[in-house]
């Protein structure tokens, strides 16, 4: 049997991407697959992709000629190429238009747009989708979404976390006292400061909480396009919250937290979530995606946008000692009924399998 030769393909997305194809690819690795990764470098630099034995090529995330012709290259010699992501599996699909190589897309999220964006959006979707001989989708809402936009194949792919990284500190302590918040509740949120992320409604949330005593301190770590209207609202209304920019330690911010937030109109994988439940961290989430089905009985749960109820939730349990208790012993044991890294590397190297098995593809392949 010849070795299998996988190529995982990233576009400019978020570090729960890189972090999954890094996971994924020490399993492969660790099972006799070559694994060549394709990424902007700035991504390889955060994940050290040769560090868990796969090769790397940088690859921006464009879809000009010269991009996709280097893509292409690099597939050229693989038995199946893996896309994460809308970016990534667009720019695959271009690359492999004149190959045999079958196309597996992990849509790791839903992007959002409205008018011409939303369209374009939706094309790009439907492009991916039916130039995939697989989706694995990481909720079953995307499963849905996959096959409307006409997948052949759509299959529920959930993605595990990786373990958590040890620490010689203790877990929140350097935190709490760097935002002033070592005497008063903390709550923290994590994720793109943009629209949809229901930012407005965190800010809304907060100022009912200026009546407490003491007042609860709302951190916020994360960048983009409405970090200056959010900071300027923060100034005009004297808002509890500090806006921290793009932070790489989210994990401690979240073991220091009284509290957490996920506060978006939409959210599959749901990273925040999910950490913050391993944590053991109570967590309040909207309804919303494959929120629900994830978290289970182990959070909060208000409707998107309601900020009255955003901020029942966080209070309560800040005010109530035994449900902040019960929410804290129950995030991990939800969590360890996810999916573990062992499983997801198992169902993603079966659907390798499947694909290169006699009928499916160039033929079985697994070793050196």
């Amino acid at each position: 049997m010849t070795q299998l030769r996988t190529v995982q393909v990233l576009g400019g997305g978020g570090a729960g991407s890189g972090a999954h194809v890094r996971s994924l690819a020490a399993g492969l690795v660790a099972r006799g697959v070559r694994v060549t990764v394709c990424a902007p470098a700035e991504l390889d630099r955060a994940h050290d992709f040769p560090g868990a034995g796969a090769y790397f090529v940088p690859v921006p995330p464009r879809g000009d000629p010269l991009s996709v012709g280097a893509l292409r290259a690099v597939c050229s010699g693989a038995d199946v190429v893996h896309a994460h992501g809308l970016n990534a599996a667009v720019r695959s699909a271009l690359a492999l238009a004149a190959q045999r190589v079958p196309l597996v897309v992990t849509w790791h999220s839903r992007p959002h747009g409205e008018g011409v964006r939303g369209q374009l959006l939706r094309l790009m979707e439907r492009r991916a989708v039916r130039a995939a001989a697989v989706v694995l989708a990481t909720s079953p809402e995307l499963v849905d979404r996959a096959r409307r936009r006409g997948a052949r194949d759509a299959r529920l792919g959930p993605v595990a976390l990786p373990p958590p990284r040890d620490s010689a500190d203790p877990p929140g302590e350097k935190e709490r006292a760097e935002l002033g918040a070592v005497s008063r509740p903390l709550v923290v949120t994590a994720g793109p400061l943009e629209p949809y992320r229901g930012h407005g409604t965190l800010l809304d949330a907060s100022r009912r909480w200026l009546g407490h005593d003491p007042v609860p301190l709302v951190a916020v770590a994360g960048e983009g396009s409405r970090r200056a209207a959010l900071q300027r609202r923060v100034d005009a209304e004297g808002l509890p919250v500090r806006l921290l920019g793009r932070r790489d330690d989210v994990t401690a911010l979240l073991a220091a937290a009284d509290v957490a937030v996920l506060a978006g109109r939409w959210a599959a994988r749901a990273p925040l979530a999910r950490e913050a439940l391993r944590l053991g961290v109570p967590l309040v989430a909207t309804a919303v995606g494959g929120v629900p089905e994830l978290v289970g009985d182990a959070a909060e749960l208000v409707p998107y946008g309601d900020s009255v109820r955003l901020a029942s939730a966080v209070a309560g349990l800040l005010t109530d000692p035994a449900r902040h208790a019960a929410l804290a012993a129950a995030g991990p044991r939800q969590a360890a009924a996810w999916p573990t890294e062992e499983q997801t590397i198992a169902q993603v190297l079966s659907v390798y399998d499947e694909l290169c098995a006699p009928g499916g593809g160039p033929g079985p392949r697994r070793g050196a």
